[in-house]
């Protein structure tokens, strides 16, 4: 008899004894965890179901499984384990009828494997703002963290890029925004993500430093005003922690703006990232 596990994209054959009878397929989920017992015994050359087993098919059989639980092992490892939208709006609202999120622990993000965990961020939400799934063909592309859209307000994206974009600063570093780019570099350097093309003399109608205490410690923010040809109005608020820099953006068009530039301000000045 074979019994087959998948790794790694193809079928792994594990062989057993020929006179051990056939399982049924309505058995076969429960011989399968039965499958850890009937090796230690095998490793004691004790019969199985009437059937003797030797020391080589018992090792036989311990390699193919290695591979799975090492698997199972690395995939622990792994920052983000849980792919996709997770919930992370309050289940309440507060006195202006707004919700808070907060990045759940466990979200993970496009920034390939080997990242640190991604220090959560919060921000308020208006009511009837939902999120929206992101795809790597949005400005951003895969460093798009997170995105909320209200048909008649407008768009709210986050942006989690790795500071090694800018400096080569190590892994695991804790860089703050001062150190890494000026509030000048920052949004030329991210224009054509942020706007789909670089930034034009008077696309800039604002910017600000300022500072925002969240959690244990202060951090420093670069905040913006942008209108552009290609995107009418844009607010833009970044600040760098630990090994990550983090955009949160607001956009509409000169409709959507009348409607919903009130929510989207309140939302772009209310992120922060929290530190630990």
């Amino acid at each position: 008899m074979r019994l087959f596990t998948p790794f790694a994209g193809r079928m792994s054959a594990i062989v057993t004894s020929p006179a051990v009878p056939a399982v049924r397929s309505a058995e076969r989920h429960r011989a399968r965890r039965r499958l850890p017992c009937v090796l230690a015994h095998a490793t004691n050359h004790t019969a199985v179901s009437g059937v003797s087993t030797t020391r080589r098919d018992a090792l036989l059989m311990l390699a193919a499984a290695a591979p799975v639980a090492l698997l199972a092992q690395r995939a622990d490892a792994v920052q983000g384990l849980v792919a996709g939208r997770l919930p992370g709006l309050s289940k309440t609202a507060d006195e202006e009828g707004f919700f808070t999120y907060t990045r759940p622990e466990g979200k993970s993000g496009g920034h390939g494997v080997g990242w640190s965990e991604i220090p959560p961020y919060s921000f308020r939400v208006a009511p009837g703002w939902d999120e929206v799934p992101t795809s790597i063909a949005d400005l951003g592309g895969a460093e798009v963290d997170l995105r909320f859209q209200k048909e008649d307000e407008g768009d709210v994206a986050v942006v989690v890029a790795p500071v090694l974009r800018f400096r080569d600063v190590g892994f695991n570093a804790d860089v703050r925004l001062q150190d890494l780019v000026t509030s000048e570099q920052l949004i030329s350097g991210f224009a054509p993500e942020l706007i789909g093309q670089p930034l034009q003399e008077g696309d800039v109608l604002s910017s600000e430093t300022i500072e925002k205490k969240s959690g244990a410690g202060k951090l420093m923010y670069y905040q913006y005003e942008l209108k552009t040809s290609k995107v009418a109005h844009l607010l833009v608020i970044a600040t760098a922690y630990k090994n990550r820099l983090y955009i949160c953006q607001a956009s509409a068009n000169g409709r959507l703006w009348r409607k919903g530039e009130k929510n989207m301000r309140k939302t772009v000045d209310s992120f922060t990232v929290i530190t630990a």
